[in-house]
């Protein structure tokens, strides 16, 4: 089977080392030779890392370097049997290129994006045959991170969904399906992580450094959510944050934080600016958590809580089913469980009582409990 990859970016060019190792021929388009050509050094780079560490062998880094070709021409992926769009997150850009390429492929050519944040409806519109695009969501780096999302537009056909799904399982990744709505599985039961822990430190309730103590110490997690935000990047966390709200119709539950938006207007992105949260031109200067266990404790079940609250609602709402849920955040994401899991250890009950205390404490909608954990704990029933 034929692959096209658009773009040729970070995210492109995984996708494309991911197909490729997966014995796909492989042609990765991009207008620009300088970055076609930084592309093609960067997977020799890779690959001789990987032999190196004794991952692959000669025969197969030289398959994998053949079965790629650089083009700047979209006229080559005419015998593509699937296309993969890896540009920027600009919708009339995309659009543009969709149209483009439709002109181009086969008519049983299956077109594919790798957005995170936009809708798979409105970019399936600009096709004259709609039914056979879909959202095939890749998480950085591509060839390291397992999940995959398959999104489906509602104009997709259901035949394209189960082939789409298929292919993307042998290339050895873990698929899961998602409804197309904002954020699709992982950045929207994640937004939590993120906007719980800057609402405990605008409330002056905790620093930067025993929150993502608390959360790693207590909770299994590889990174706080600090951490984690300068690690990304400040300026990218903050966009999906805020296209998750917006794209909610403003729902309190995916509030942006002040706290963040003045760090990204300050440029002050995280490891790839040298401050963020932390400064990170000496990193000793990263302050010392409080040892107060307690406070600690109640941070990471703050953080949890609301954590598995999304979680359920992403279940009430069908954009996944619950083995799902929990794949994509152990796999995307790397929580320690998942979370409808741990809400079953810990108990539903427990769950709704401390959602309905942090409601009465604040009165915000931010605070609501699914109606999926009230009804569980009203029937005395689990998720799985």
């Amino acid at each position: 089977m034929n692959i096209g990859i658009i773009g040729c970016g970070t995210m492109g060019s995984g996708i494309a080392q991911v197909a490729a190792t997966a014995g796909h021929q492989v042609v990765v388009y991009d207008l620009n030779e300088k970055a076609l050509k930084k592309s093609v050094e960067k997977l020799s780079l890779i690959l001789n890392r990987l032999l190196e560490k004794g991952r692959i062998n000669e025969d197969k880094k030289e398959n994998i370097l053949n079965n790629i070709n650089y083009s700047n021409s979209i006229a080559d992926f005419n015998e593509a049997d699937l296309v993969i769009e890896a540009i920027v997150e600009n919708l009339d850009i995309k659009r543009k290129v969709f149209s483009e390429l439709e002109t181009i492929v086969s008519e049983k050519c299956i077109i594919a994006t790798n957005t995170s944040s936009l809708s798979i409806a409105s970019l399936a519109a600009c096709l004259s045959r709609p039914s056979r695009f879909i959202g095939i969501h890749f998480f950085n780096p591509a060839p390291l991170m397992k999940l995959v999302e398959v999104i489906p537009a509602i104009q997709t056909d259901e035949e394209i969904l189960n082939q789409t799904m298929e292919m993307i399982a042998s290339w050895g990744k873990t698929v899961v399906k998602a409804k197309d709505t904002p954020g699709f599985i992982v950045n929207k039961v994640a937004r939590p992580f993120y906007g719980e822990a800057l609402r405990i430190y605008e409330e002056g309730l905790s620093d930067f450094a025993t929150i993502d103590h608390a959360m790693r110490s207590i909770g299994g997690f590889r990174m706080g959510p600090f951490e984690l935000m300068d690690f990304i990047g400040n300026d990218v966390n903050y966009t999906v944050s805020e296209t998750v709200f917006t794209a909610f119709y403003y729902d309190a539950r995916y509030k942006p934080s002040f706290t963040q938006k003045r760090l990204m207007e300050a440029g002050y992105f995280g490891r790839k600016s040298g401050q963020g949260y932390y400064k990170y031109t000496d990193e000793s200067s990263i302050p010392e958590p409080s040892q107060d266990q307690g406070l600690k404790e109640r941070i990471f079940q703050r953080i949890l809580f609301m954590l598995i609250n999304e979680a359920a609602d992403t279940l009430h709402m069908q954009i996944a089913n619950a083995q799902d849920i929990d794949l994509a955040m152990t796999n995307g994401v790397n929580y320690p469980k998942g979370l409808l899991l741990w809400a079953d250890q810990l108990g539903i009950n427990k769950c709704v009582n401390a959602l309905d205390d942090l409601f009465d404490e604040y009165h915000e909608e931010r605070y609501r409990c699914s109606p999926i954990l009230r009804k569980l704990a009203k029937e005395g029933k689990s998720f799985f």
